[in-house]
């Protein structure tokens, strides 16, 4: 009878460490798993961050583009209007006025003798 009690036992504790494991094993992959969502929580906050100034942004745009401001600016620089009692300029450019270009002016170009460039390849020399 102390043999069976003894393997009885040793067989319970053997099932007790092998639920340990596999505790411990779930336990760790729970965490794994813990610590990737986690990460992957930042990323979308981060994400959540730029979306949203993005859209403070947009909305702020939106509300000058709504404005009379972004309409008289529209009016003057993009649709030349004027209102009532401006006096509008025109520039209009003389007739038949050209203007001329300068003139270029080249350089001559710089005649070397033969025995010269010669030298000048021979002893590694620049040309006078």
């Amino acid at each position: 009878m102390n043999m069976i009690g003894r393997s009885v036992k040793y067989i319970f504790v053997l099932a007790g460490l092998a639920v340990l494991a596999f505790l411990v094993i779930g336990f760790n992959n729970r965490m794994a798993e813990q610590r990737q969502l986690v990460a992957q929580a930042e990323i979308v906050k981060a994400e959540l961050e730029a979306l949203q100034q993005t859209n403070a942004y947009l909305d702020a745009q939106l509300a000058y583009a709504n404005s009379d401001a972004a309409v008289e600016k529209w009016a003057y620089e993009e649709a030349h209007w004027i209102r009532p009692g401006d006096q509008p300029i025109v520039p209009i450019s003389p007739s038949k006025s050209t203007p001329e270009p300068p003139p270029v002016v080249t350089p001559e170009p710089i005649e070397y003798a033969n025995w010269q460039v010669w030298w000048a390849l021979f002893f590694d020399e620049g040309l006078p």
